[in-house]
């Protein structure tokens, strides 16, 4: 509490990371709600098992005894009750599901541009409102046939692509160096709980709300269409144009940043530097690690619960849910001892940063293969879902804000490459493993994770010999000049960064 208030007033960077929390939150209940829902808006496979094909028992799980209509494995399908469901098979499921990341790569890079000209608050704004137009419009797109649906979900995924490069705007803007890991830990949580509500929420709907799974976009959507509004009202871009902070506020946030408003006069984005610098790439090569990850979990848990453990709708909806409880409790612990050993100097910015995300990229891949090993035990399953994903907290505090260590002024630049390139795992994802479980046995998804296991340490290799948390000497010369020369005096580490933006001697000599 101390933090939200200051003096009496409502601390304005707060709010901010409140709102961006919420707006991400809306991003990803939108992104992920259909992967869920997809399960009930399917015909479910059918799969006869004959007394001779004893190998069924080692692939298929048995289905629950209150569901089944005879001794069979995969039982008889009452075509009543799903006649009105779509016959799309796993393959064009996959291309739906990927469908999105095909637009949301697109506008990563346009959106980093047009967050350092004109701030973050209206380029995500805006993102995430064309994003809630087009959740109302899926339900009518998705009865006129999978082509529709699939080229309607490209065109959201455009929509949301600005979301990250705008808030890494926002958060250079308002992240004081000793709260940036709270602060961004705070925004970046909005990923976790927009997954648990998606799966959560969407099983609650479409069980028990009359009209099934329609309305589960219909409730985003307009939740979403709310929150843009209060966000236009209550964010501002930085705290200079902000007309209700306080004045102890703004100068606390002017000696810790050291400066109120965007560096308008930036030179021209240094692509070479960038381009041809290693700890870009790493980070660029370890979120793509990550994303597959997490894209994997995303889209194919709930189809994983539904078909391979054959959970009801309810049970997938609150189970899907509980590896993100989790993530969420982690992410939040971390950032806390995150800030606390780099403040003391326990750790440096690089240590810390390289352990946590070898902790967050690792964890998760043993966490899901242990899960396919265990096969139908539905709570052991379960389980090993939770423990993976509370590790990939781990890189909330870690990979998620590298960008803004190696490089605040073309931080949305940076953010824009890493997260777009990395969405290239979300294209393939889905597609990926709808190819290799045409049967959805647990074999077959056995191969899904391996796969997701090796790509997750794989990347976390290359972070840990190429990644780094010093400033790039190419975000402004004359600033990390004198800030080394400071540093030196001092006696800090070399990767010990005390602001994240502009140097207060050089900003007050400017004035």
């Amino acid at each position: 509490m101390k933090f939200f208030f200051t003096a009496g007033h409502i601390s304005q960077r707060w709010v901010m990371a409140v709102m961006g929390m919420l707006g991400v939150t809306m991003a990803y209940v939108m992104r992920a709600c259909l992967g869920i829902t997809l399960t009930q808006m399917v015909k479910p496979v059918v799969v006869v098992e004959s007394g001779a094909t004893s190998h069924v028992h080692r692939d298929y799980c048995p289905m629950p005894q209150s569901s089944s209509r005879s001794t069979s494995n995969r039982t008889d399908i009452d075509e009543d009750e799903f006649r009105n469901r779509f016959d799309w098979d796993e393959k064009t499921q996959g291309e739906i599901l990927s469908a999105f990341y095909y637009g949301y790569i697109i506008t990563h890079l346009p959106g980093g541009v047009l967050s350092q000209r004109f701030g973050g608050k209206h380029t995500m704004g805006l993102g995430i409102l064309s994003t809630a137009i087009f959740t109302l419009l899926t339900p009518y797109a998705a009865y006129m046939g999978s082509r529709p649906l699939t080229i309607l979900r490209f065109v959201e995924g455009m929509g949301e692509g600005t979301t990250f490069p705008a808030l890494c705007t926002l958060l250079a803007q308002w992240a004081p160096p000793e709260e940036k890991g709270k602060l961004s830990t705070l925004v970046f949580a909005g990923v976790q709980i927009g997954n648990i509500f998606s799966n959560f929420l969407s099983g609650f709907i479409i069980q028990y709300v009359p009209g099934g799974w329609p309305n589960v976009f219909y409730f985003f959507g307009v939740i979403s269409l709310i929150w843009f509004v209060l966000w236009c009202l209550l964010v501002y871009n930085d705290p200079n144009s902000h007309p209700f902070i306080s004045d102890m506020e703004r100068d606390y946030l002017k000696q810790s940043i050291g400066s109120l408003e965007r560096k308008k006069d930036l030179p021209p984005t240094p692509w070479l530097s960038i381009l041809t610098s290693w700890p870009v790439w790493a980070l660029i090569i370890v979120e793509a690690g990550h994303d597959w990850g997490g894209f994997t979990i995303v889209s194919d848990l709930p189809k994983y619960m539904s078909d391979v453990l054959h959970f009801s709708i309810t049970e997938n909806g609150l189970l899907s849910s509980v590896p993100y409880i989790a993530q969420w409790v982690t992410s939040i612990l971390a950032s806390i001892l995150a800030d606390r050993l780099i403040s003391r100097q326990i750790m440096t910015v690089t240590a810390v940063r390289k352990s946590y995300a070898i902790i967050g990229t690792v964890g998760p891949g043993m966490g899901v293969m242990c899960a396919s090993f265990v096969g139908c035990d539905k709570m052991i399953a379960t389980l090993c879902f939770t423990l993976g994903m509370a590790l990939m907290g781990f890189c909330y505090p870690s990979i998620r804000i590298n960008s803004l260590d190696l490089s605040p002024n073309y931080a949305p630049t940076i953010m824009a490459l890493v997260n777009g390139i990395g969405c290239l795992s979300g294209m393939a994802t889905p597609y990926v493993a709808g190819i290799l479980t045409p049967n959805r046995t647990v074999l077959e998804w056995r191969l899904v994770f391996w796969i997701m296991m090796i790509v997750m340490t794989a990347s976390s290799v290359v972070y840990g010999l190429f990644g780094s948390g010093e400033l790039q000497p190419w975000d402004d010369l004359e600033q990390y000049y004198l800030k080394e020369k400071e540093k030196a005096k001092r006696g800090l580490p070399m990767d010990e960064r005390l602001s994240i933006v502009h140097s207060k001697s050089i900003e007050d000599g400017r004035q």
